[in-house]
């Protein structure tokens, strides 16, 4: 891409904003980071630190007021903020990524949707956890039939936080769209559904574990795809002993994978794509996943598969071209509506402990 580069104003600098789109905008050919609008004084001085050339402003009303100056809009703000700021920005005139969850319902996204495509523009869901390392192997291994047919998708996205961090992500209040079902859930069955396709049924545990919790902190789901591959997906703050992150069982073999994907971590760290001098997104041979049949991988059964390269410059490169010379929008807000369609009924199983079709 050459050429004057698009202006992106982001909404937040949290740690979405801070930790994952801020260094992606920056790093991608063709987006410029504009404009930064926090109203947190600490923030404000971390944006500037880190991004020297971006305009810091204290309200998104700013961003609406130059319009005309920007080009794109990113929306990594609290969750309860997501569907006003992205309605402003659509009505300003201006294409937006919205982080995920898009919405607080799916009626909400699909509204949004019908709003972007009436005015022409641009309404992507930054779902980066398709650009995982183990999911993109994954993908390749299903797609060269390394699996067979596959019957069942197991995936954990676990961690051990027996105490409680604050702030709204674990409010009670409905209107923050807290705790982890609509958190990592909206990771966890986007990612199923890239895989697998719809989805007929749902079956959910939501439970709150933590002292002092208000929220879900231990869920799982249980879907049945119209394909018949079911997918057992856990999210949970209260594991004390971490399971696989992936465990994928087909008609010939399966794929046992440990470990997270290594970006958020280089991430926080303050590692950025193209600079740190090692590939971006690769992990170690130790951390392979395994193929094979018959014995357990922790006995010594498969053979190593490498992992593919996480890639999470790839989402807002492909934001770029859709902007800049018609490329296909990389998550929908369609597909997001999809995944909440399948979160609202894992709420409403959990809470009347039924399983619900769709």
């Amino acid at each position: 891409m050459t050429g004057t580069p698009l202006r992106v104003g982001l909404v937040g600098y949290g740690l979405a904003g801070s930790v994952f789109h801020a260094p992606l905008i920056a790093a991608t050919q063709g987006l410029a980071l504009d404009t930064v609008v926090t109203s947190n004084p600490e923030r404000q001085a971390q944006a500037r630190a880190e991004h020297p050339d971006v305009t810091v402003a204290a309200s998104a009303d700013e961003l609406w007021a130059r319009a005309g100056e920007l080009d794109l809009i990113v929306v990594a703000s609290p969750n309860r903020t997501h569907v006003p700021l992205a309605t402003a920005a659509l009505e300003a005139g201006l294409p937006v990524v919205v982080d995920k969850p898009v919405a607080g319902t799916a009626a909400q996204a699909r509204a949004l949707a019908e709003l972007a495509e009436k005015r022409g523009l641009l309404l992507s869901v930054f779902q980066n956890r398709r650009w995982d390392n183990d999911f993109l192997t994954l993908r390749r291994l299903i797609a060269d039939g390394e699996l067979g047919e596959v019957y069942r998708f197991e995936s954990r996205f676990e961690r051990w936080r027996p105490q409680l961090k604050g702030g709204w992500r674990e409010s009670g209040d409905p209107a923050e769209i807290g705790g982890l079902l609509y958190d990592l859930g909206s990771h966890v069955v986007d990612q199923a559904l890239v895989l697998f396709g719809p989805v007929t049924s749902v079956y959910a545990e939501t439970d709150v574990r933590r002292e002092g919790a208000r929220t879900d902190d231990d869920t799982f789901l249980a879907l049945t795809h119209a394909s018949g591959v079911r997918s057992h997906l856990y999210v949970s703050a209260t594991t004390a002993q971490l399971g696989p992150r992936f465990r994928v069982l087909g008609s010939k073999a399966g794929y046992v994978k440990h470990g997270l994907d290594p970006q958020e971590a280089a991430l926080r760290e303050g590692s950025r794509p193209g600079t740190s001098g090692t590939e971006w997104g690769a992990e170690p041979e130790e951390l392979w996943g395994r193929l094979g049949a018959g014995e357990s991988p922790v006995t010594g059964g498969g053979s190593p598969v490498r992992t593919l390269p996480g890639d999470y410059p790839a989402y807002y490169a492909a934001v770029a071209r859709a902007l800049l010379s018609d490329g296909p929008n990389p998550v929908t807000a369609l597909e997001a509506a999809a995944t909440l369609d399948i979160l609202e009924a894992a709420r409403r199983s959990a809470a009347e402990k039924v399983t619900v079709a769709l």
